[in-house]
């Protein structure tokens, strides 16, 4: 009788229990479906974009981040209503993988779309092109074909895992004999400069990053073309998820329909096939010409500093040129930005005199922020390269500089370790990363050959015509006959000097 109880009793739970388990996976069906990539994205209020650390796609300039992969990535961010995240890597070899992962949402670093990338990842639209150039050193011997850089054996390296070393790859298959090396630790910048200083033969490069770079290393030539042009993109992972994929798809659209993609062109490399190197004719002709229009005001202005370093550092950025304006927005005599113009009072950038005021104020402030323990007469050329490259980057370079043994608080020891913060195994070590540093070495020693140059010139044509004539210049004392310092003299005392990007872009 007790079994006949029990037993509707287990049944009883047994079908409340396999009711709950309806109930609970009915529950399940009803919930919202897993959220779309954008959706993520949006909730989180962040885009994390993976980027390499170079001069053309992303790196901390003297202003802030900048590059035309990060102008687009902070665009698109804009667009998606959320905060960008920049996640640069030194190597392309960890570029895929990281995407792969799900660490980014995306990446953007100049990349081409090859057979092998297309297979895996999914393209953006193209935003710019570039073809792929065998480059040598000037007054090395040229390959002018394939077979004769496959005959020369001369030494070749590309960086592994590029769009270079596929292409290599595949012309093997005609050309057995060609051989190179691939190199993980590294890239198209480093490769580059090694060519220039003939410490390696030949590599590829993407013909925009060959332009750019011949604005720093002009010995870097062209020997051959191993391509057409190629379109450069932004790659996503491959997924059943359309939804941030189109949205890409619309912004470059958008860009491009509406000019401004091809205003961050013009800003990013637009004036490298343009950019004109001023020799020191001109730069004679300028001091003829146009100096003593401009020479009241650099006197006017330049109190406790001399007028003629103004003047120098004038004419490296405008040519004194009052009206001067840059792709980067940079403008007037002392081609400054509107946030620097703003912070030294200047309302018109394109007002001569308002501009050479503003400039040597916010020089000042550069030889101000100079620690005490550089001597007085070398802070100038800290604050010039600050002036250039930034202060947190010139810090970066004091640091490397005691690192390595040398002295912090000399020029003539840091001016060699800036060009070392475009090297990848270098600026990872530093606080602010990747610099142009060698435009800032440049900048700064082409302003003092401009000053040096102005005082020749000055001593050249003074009425003195029977007496001994002393120029003094960074301290030397040199006792010329005046009839012995001629232009030609003073053009051999300025040569070489080139003037570089503008000091506050």
């Amino acid at each position: 009788m007790l079994n006949n109880i029990l037993l509707p009793q287990r049944l009883r739970r047994l079908l409340a229990t396999v009711l709950s388990l309806v109930l609970l996976s009915g529950c399940n069906w009803l919930e919202a479906p897993e959220k779309s990539d954008l959706e993520r994205i949006r909730d989180s209020g962040v885009l994390r974009v993976g980027t390499l650390n170079n001069q053309l796609s992303y790196f901390i300039g003297n202003e802030g981040p900048t590059g035309l992969d990060y102008e687009l990535a902070q665009r698109f961010a804009d667009k998606l209503g959320v905060k960008l995240e920049m996640q640069p890597m030194f190597t392309l070899s960890g570029m895929f993988p990281t995407l792969k992962r799900g660490d980014v949402d995306l990446v953007a670093a100049g990349l081409t779309m090859t057979q092998e990338r297309l297979a895996e990842f999914r393209a953006a639209p193209a935003y710019y092109y570039a073809s792929q150039i065998v480059v040598y050193k000037k007054g090395q011997w040229r390959p002018r074909s394939l077979e004769d850089l496959a005959k020369n054996k001369g030494s070749l390296r590309v960086v592994k895992g590029s769009s270079h070393e596929k292409s290599l790859e595949t012309l093997k298959v005609l050309h057995p004999s060609l051989e190179w090396e691939a190199q993980a630790e590294t890239d198209s910048d480093e490769l580059l400069r090694l060519v220039a200083t003939g410490e390696l033969d030949y590599t590829i490069a993407d013909s925009v990053d060959v332009a750019l770079s011949q604005r720093i290393h002009p010995d870097i030539a062209t020997a051959l073309e191993l391509t057409e042009d190629e379109p450069i993109a932004w790659f996503l992972n491959r997924t059943t998820d359309d939804s941030l994929y189109a949205l890409v798809i619309e912004f470059f659209g958008e860009l491009k329909q509406s000019g401004e993609l091809a205003k961050l062109e013009e800003k990013y490399f637009g004036h490298v096939a343009t950019f004109d190197y001023v020799d020191t004719r001109a730069f004679l002709r300028a001091i003829e010409k146009k100096l003593p229009r401009w020479e009241a005001l650099f006197k006017k202005y330049s109190d406790e500093l001399d007028w003629r370093l103004i003047a120098a550092l004038s004419y490296q950025e405008s040519h004194w040129n009052p009206r001067a304006v840059s792709p980067t927005g940079v403008r007037g005599m002392m081609m400054l930005t509107l946030p620097t113009a703003k912070s030294v009072g200047v309302t018109n950038r394109l007002d001569p005199e308002q501009s050479i005021r503003g400039g040597v104020t916010y020089l000042r402030k550069m030889i101000n922020r100079i620690p005490d323990s550089v001597e007085t007469h070398e802070k100038v050329w800290f604050a010039l390269a600050s002036y250039n490259v930034g202060f947190g980057h010139l810090m970066d370079a004091r640091r490397l500089t005691k690192k390595q043994g040398g002295n912090p608080d000399a020029w003539s020891d840091v001016k060699q370790r800036l060009p070392l913060l475009r090297q990848r195994k270098y600026y990872k070590q530093t606080r602010y990363g990747y610099a142009r540093g060698d435009e800032a070495l440049n900048y700064v020693e082409n302003i003092r050959r401009y000053y040096q140059s102005i005082m020749g010139y000055e001593q050249a044509h003074r009425q003195q015509p029977q007496e001994e004539q002393i120029a003094e210049v960074d301290g030397l004392h040199t006792i010329t006959p005046p009839d012995v310092v001629k232009p030609e003299a003073i053009e051999e005392a300025a040569k070489a000097a080139k003037p570089t990007r503008t000091a506050s872009n």
